[in-house]
């Protein structure tokens, strides 16, 4: 099957559960590709109804009494965006017929170094029909992709009757059953690490698998923190016969929602050490693949297949964006946070999207609300966490866990609870009140206890808002990245694409750091917290990580100096971004070297 060429060399991440829900039905048209989750079938279900009834579609909804009910629900609305936008594409393609408005968003939005416009303006030079002009858009323009997100943490086992079900029904086995069932033809996007039980279970669907030509329907993406991470979890797939067609390199720290911090080691280098070692990961991988096929009695492609290496973090300007194709030869380039500020590209309740706009530095923090034990990234004063505060004014703390996604504990109970509900934090409390501690350690304790905020409903909101559904006086969680801080306006789709190719520019804050300077500033800032926490208790071996987690950070800023340099001439304002504050992050860094740290050294 022949391939054609990619419109845009950036790409939307999910954001939450339901802020990029129905993003492809918004942008995929204009050749933009994005990423639903399918953590949250409830919604997922009230999104389907929603957009059945905006079609005239009929809607028959698939109950939880129905077996394998999430599947099938994802399934559905699958299929259901799948049609919608096969739909709007050909509108938009048709519409050269007409007044070709829609055409025309398109082809302005494309870079101008895109091969497509390049095609285009080559066919224009010459005379043509608007017959001639349709065929040639059919036979060159493609809507954006419909890719979907698990995360792999996310695998609640599930019961019936008070019986545990096979680990096929666990909720990521289910979401990725139901995405595998589907019509789709894109991506599915694995994040917050490796899950082998889950990793197997895709060998049980054909859509994975390559053709002899090495087209595969259904490709797997893999976020990882780091180049070994990559090669570990493409081998392992690769075992079972499967290829990992993109490795998508995430901040740890400078994305929106969890933060997964690796142990000092930063983008630049992350991405210099893929660009190295690229070949060496496709080879590596492509003869453990073939022996797999081979054994399974499935067809060997001829030759390695393609892979990606794409990136996200902070990114907020054309000069970025660019640097990181050029510099790192990345294939795309995720951009999160900004979207949410862009209403036709993501779903965001009018209050909450003023909320993101207005925003400051001051009011975009590092939490600990999630009830996963993950640093979460949100924002002070969403309406969740103040419903979650007026319920510990009235003495009944903690949510009532109407969804249950990401329930994980078994402290208490056999079968897991969420931290953030309110049984958990009933039988906490009162284990903490027992254990008589002293006060500062008891208000501590019971600080991050009572901080715990109900997400996988709160994530939801947002889009039950925007579609009118009941939200049953629920609020919205929101989870934007650093970068939020410096974009303060509401922006057209089209103005955003702009500025991220240079083309039109969004008001940025004059002091908004380079993104690398970010990530390292937050990652010294958090080398600080993990090194306040030391005590007498605190073993040799945690002692010898933070003394790594501070090497990797110094050689990261030994790496950035360097590149500061090379940057001067295609990268003017990054460079000079770099050079302003690097010493600075190096002095603060180097002053962060307590005795029992720099005796490891």
């Amino acid at each position: 099957m022949a391939t054609k060429i990619k419109s845009h060399s950036f790409h939307i991440p999910v954001m939450g559960t339901g802020f990029t829900i129905d993003s492809p039905i918004k942008v995929a048209q204009y050749g933009i590709s994005s990423v639903i989750s399918l953590v949250d079938d409830i919604l997922i279900e009230k999104m389907r109804e929603f957009y059945s009834k905006n079609i005239d579609e009929p809607f028959q909804e698939i109950s939880t009494k129905i077996d394998d009910y999430r599947a099938k629900r994802i399934t559905a609305y699958l299929n259901l965006v799948n049609k919608i936008v096969e739909d709007k594409f050909e509108e938009l393609k048709n519409s050269i017929k007409d007044s070709g408005v829609a055409f025309d968003k398109y082809m302005q939005m494309l870079p101008n170094m895109s091969e497509i416009k390049k095609k285009f303006h080559e066919f224009t030079s010459q005379s043509y029909t608007k017959q001639d002009l349709l065929d040639w858009a059919h036979k060159h323009l493609v809507p954006g992709s419909i890719d979907v997100n698990i995360m792999t943490k996310l695998d609640k086992v599930n019961y019936k009757n008070k019986e545990e079900l096979p680990s096929m029904f666990n909720d990521a086995h289910a979401a990725l059953r139901g995405y595998a069932n589907s019509d789709l033809e894109s991506s599915i996007i694995f994040s917050a690490g490796m899950n082998p039980r889950l990793y197997s279970y895709i060998a049980e669907f054909d859509d994975f698998y390559p053709d002899k030509n090495g087209y595969i329907k259904k490709k797997i993406v893999i976020k990882v923190s780091d180049y070994r991470s990559a090669m570990i979890q493409g081998k392992f797939l690769a075992k079972k016969g499967l290829w990992v067609s993109e490795y998508r390199i995430e901040s740890g720290l400078n994305c929106g929602g969890h933060a997964f911090a690796t142990d000092g080691l930063l983008m630049g280098p992350i991405l210099k050490e893929f660009k190295e070692n690229k070949e060496v990961l496709i080879n590596s991988t492509y003869s453990v693949l073939a022996d797999a096929l081979a054994e399974k009695g499935r067809t060997v492609p001829d030759l390695p297949l393609p892979l990606k290496v794409t990136t996200q973090g902070g990114v907020g300007t054309a000069e970025e964006h660019e640097f990181l194709l050029t510099e790192y030869e990345v294939d795309s380039v995720g951009w999160g946070t900004p979207f949410l500020l862009v209403p036709e590209a993501s779903t965001v309740d009018k209050d909450t999207l003023k909320q993101l706009a207005e925003a400051k530095e001051k009011d975009l923090y590092l939490s600990g609300i999630s009830p996963l034990g993950v640093p979460f990234n949100t924002l002070k004063g969403n309406t969740q966490d103040e419903i979650k505060l007026q319920k510990i004014a009235k003495g009944r703390p903690g949510s009532s866990c109407p969804k249950q996604f990401l329930v994980s504990n078994k402290e208490f109970t056999d079968q897991a609870i969420c931290t953030a509900s309110r049984q958990y934090q009933r039988i906490k409390i009162k284990e903490v009140e027992a254990a008589n501690l002293p006060p500062e350690q008891h208000k501590e304790t019971m600080d991050k206890l009572l901080d715990k905020s109900c997400i996988c409903v709160g994530l939801g909101t947002a889009a039950m808002k925007v579609a009118n559904f009941e939200t049953n006086g629920e609020g919205v969680s929101v989870c934007p990245g650093p970068n939020l801080a410096y974009f303060s306006s509401i922006v057209s789709l089209q103005h955003m694409v702009g500025h991220i190719y240079g083309q039109a520019k969004v008001a940025l804050s004059a002091h908004r750091p380079n993104m690398f300077m970010k990530e390292l500033s937050m990652y010294i800032t958090h080398l600080r917290e993990k090194m306040e926490a030391v005590t007498e208790a605190t073993t040799d071996r945690q002692l010898k990580n933070l003394a790594e987690f501070h090497a990797n950070l110094m050689d990261g800023i030994a790496y950035y100096q360097e590149l500061a340099e090379k940057m001067k001439d295609q990268a003017a304002e990054s460079a000079k971004k770099i050079m302003d504050s690097i010493h600075d992050l190096k002095e603060e860094l180097l002053a962060l070297q307590p005795e029992p740290v720099v005796a490891l050294l």
